[in-house]
């Protein structure tokens, strides 16, 4: 059933005291995740704002199949990234300069120099990066982005600046790529209006779009969605949704896009 997603506001040592509009921050409390809860018709994809004033951890997430060959089910977990704002000097850590054997990435994640030996892109809003399982990463200080991700809480933790938090080298370094990020195959820069397909398969779909979408778009969800506001309103079964809000949909015929509005659509594709 079509509705507006419940969020979940998560503290983290890196968050914000203060977000940006519509989002407020408890009294006390450094807030670096708003999850939009997954719906039961849709449970394989989760939805978040992510806002930094510090580095995250140094990490990697592991694959579907990785995760089934250990006996934990289809627990992978690819993501991407579109960023909203960036202070100057900003920055994304993914994959590494140079190939790098396990165990130098072991040793490099030990004595800290692991963060030197990652590529780290400057960005700006508007850039956007797909990342697959396997691919070392790390959201440096001063972002804000949206991120969307096969609903997974499976994260090895390869570096944490020193943070009293667990680190899981063994299962982290296991299923690291030590090599460079394919930027020409996973990052594009998306203008803030205007239709784009930012993500097609094999695992979830994503889309920009400006107005009502075009056919052939329209034709890539054919069930269940995410709706996305990101500007001007939009209604999800007679509902407004404003941005800063997820909602399912049951269809794409349940949405009523308005002709300036841009917002993302989601959805997982059928394995």
């Amino acid at each position: 059933m079509s509705g507006v997603l419940p969020i979940r506001q998560v503290e983290k040592p890196w968050g914000k005291d203060s977000l940006p509009a519509p989002f407020v921050a408890p009294a006390g409390q450094r807030i670096g995740e708003i999850w939009f809860e997954p719906p039961a018709q849709l449970p394989d994809l989760l939805v978040k704002y992510i806002f930094t004033s510090e580095k995250l951890s140094v990490q990697v997430h592991p694959s579907d199949a990785q995760t089934l060959a250990k006996g934990l089910g289809r627990q992978g977990k690819e993501e991407c990234w579109l960023i909203l704002a960036a202070e100057p000097g900003a920055t994304l850590g993914i994959g590494f300069d140079r190939p790098i054997t396990a165990q130098a990435m072991r040793e490099a994640a030990l004595d800290g120099s692991i963060e030197a030996l990652m590529t780290w892109h400057e960005i700006s809003p508007g850039d956007f990066f797909y990342i697959p399982a396997n691919t070392v990463h790390a959201i440096g200080a001063g972002v804000s982005l949206i991120e969307v991700q096969q609903n997974s809480d499976i994260t090895y933790r390869l570096y944490d600046y020193g943070r009293p938090r667990e680190l899981h080298l063994e299962d982290g370094v296991a299923v690291s790529k030590g090599e460079p990020y394919a930027t020409g195959r996973w990052h594009k820069r998306v203008a803030e209006r205007g239709s784009h397909t930012l993500v097609n398969g094999p695992l979830f779909l994503l889309d920009q779009v400006q107005g009502a979408p075009s056919a052939a778009i329209a034709a890539r969800y054919p069930g269940n969605l995410l709706v996305i506001p990101r500007t001007g309103p939009v209604e999800v079964a007679g509902q407004a949704l404003a941005p800063g809000s997820c909602a399912l949909a049951d269809s794409i015929g349940a949405v009523r896009f308005a002709d300036n509005g841009v917002c993302l659509l989601a959805a997982v594709c059928a394995i």
